[in-house]
């Protein structure tokens, strides 16, 4: 049986590392949801140890929160926010510091995937209209939106799934990650400008604004949005200062928004990515699997004995870093957790893992996300333009990771 669980646990994270696997029309959630499924159907794990295995308070946390971002999204808040931004009487250098701390703080409490996939077309059309080179602005919302994103426990998955299992003070992982996410966007911003080499305009001969289509700004509604808001702040405040269960406070607020008398509740659950919560509960099932067969910690045990002791800071953020541009950060993370015993494992897990996405396009969603959004306005950013800031960002954020770390060890 250990045969069969680490054949179909290979299979896996082989998906999780292509995308896919070939010959099959499935994407990463469908591997996972198969691979969740041949582990109960080959009875490497029982229908209720496979229940068991799911971590219900960070799936709940995750959907909450996706409720009260699709209130933000169709209350027309974040396409207000970016007209706003692209408005401003600033210079580029000026409008893209501007970008930067709104699209990092937007996402350290609605998601840097969600910001993205709500600011990004709307960014784009605006800079086409201002003649302004999309690019530089498109890779720093991008780039920003993940940093940003590692400020809270609730900026994007792999920090909720960290928050909740490792059970972090929300405060007390704010106090630790603040710095390095602030420090990590200025040098962002400082980069992108270097980068640029004062090249912010369209060429005279460039093409103008593509058509709309769903760039459309979405109207704001300001009752709407003053209610997302209303409930996004009263559940911070909660988690700052009391210590009720994280994923009941959100699942509260997520249950007010629903209460809507015209709002329909299907336009908001239809902006849930259900395949992100059945990716996590995929891999929560593959991932215990294999846990129950003791490979694991005779591996760690193996390491361990050549002197690499995973659950120490060093190891855990080489490993966090490698595992991350392999197989995602989430997937990563999940291997990682049953290891992360050190006082520092979980801040460290979260703003390694979430800095190490901006390294290649394929590191995040956010990163695919605004790729794609600038492809339909006719704005091609391939492979090397991103990664010609992708991996420098990623490497002085990084860098400002281990400063900090090895600050507080010292």
């Amino acid at each position: 049986m250990t045969t069969v669980v680490l054949t179909i646990f290979v299979l896996v994270y082989l998906g999780m590392i292509l995308g896919g696997l070939p010959f099959l029309q499935l994407d990463r959630t469908g591997v996972a949801l198969l691979g969740a499924i041949a582990m109960i159907g080959t009875e490497a794990i029982s229908v209720d140890a496979a229940a068991q295995a799911v971590h219900l308070p960070t799936v709940l946390l995750l959907f909450a929160f996706m409720v009260v971002s699709a209130q933000m999204q169709l209350g027309g808040f974040y396409d207000w926010v970016t007209l706003r931004l692209a408005g401003l009487k600033l210079g580029p250098p000026g409008l893209l510091a501007a970008l930067v701390v709104v699209a990092g703080g937007l996402s350290a409490v609605f998601s840097n995937d969600v910001v993205c996939l709500a600011v990004a077309p709307v960014l784009v059309e605006a800079c086409l209209r201002r003649r302004l080179d999309p690019v530089p602005f498109a890779l720093a919302l991008a780039c920003a939106a993940n940093i940003g994103s590692a400020a809270t426990l609730i900026g994007n998955p792999q920090n909720m799934l960290i928050g909740q299992t490792l059970q972090l003070h929300f405060g007390g992982y704010m106090a630790e990650a603040l710095l390095p996410v602030a420090v990590g966007l200025g040098l962002t911003w400082a980069l992108v400008v270097l980068s640029v080499r004062g090249r912010w305009m369209l060429a005279d001969n460039a093409a103008g604004p593509a058509p709309a289509g769903d760039a459309e700004a979405v109207p704001l509604d300001r009752w709407q949005t003053a209610k997302g808001l209303g409930v996004a702040a009263g559940v911070l405040l909660a988690f700052l200062f009391t210590d009720w269960p994280r994923e009941v406070v959100a699942l509260v607020g997520a249950g007010l928004l629903l209460m809507s008398r015209r709002m329909r509740s299907s336009r908001v659950l239809g902006l849930v990515d259900w395949e992100l919560l059945v990716l996590f509960v995929g891999l929560f099932v593959v991932n215990a699997a294999l846990q129950h067969t003791g490979l694991p910690q005779r591996l760690v045990a193996d390491i361990a004995a050549h002197g690499v002791h995973l659950d120490q800071p060093g190891p855990m953020a080489l490993a966090t870093f490698v595992l991350s541009n392999i197989v995602s950060n989430v997937p990563a993370v999940m291997l990682l957790l049953p290891v992360a015993t050190h006082p520092l494992d979980g801040p460290l897990l979260a703003l390694v893992s979430t800095f190490a996405g901006n390294l290649f396009i394929v590191g995040s969603i956010a990163n695919i996300i605004v790729v794609d959004a600038a492809r339909r306005r006719g704005v091609v950013i391939d492979w090397r333009r991103h990664a010609a800031l992708g991996v420098p960002v990623t490497l002085v954020t990084l860098g400002v990771v281990a400063a900090y770390l090895a600050w507080r060890l010292g």
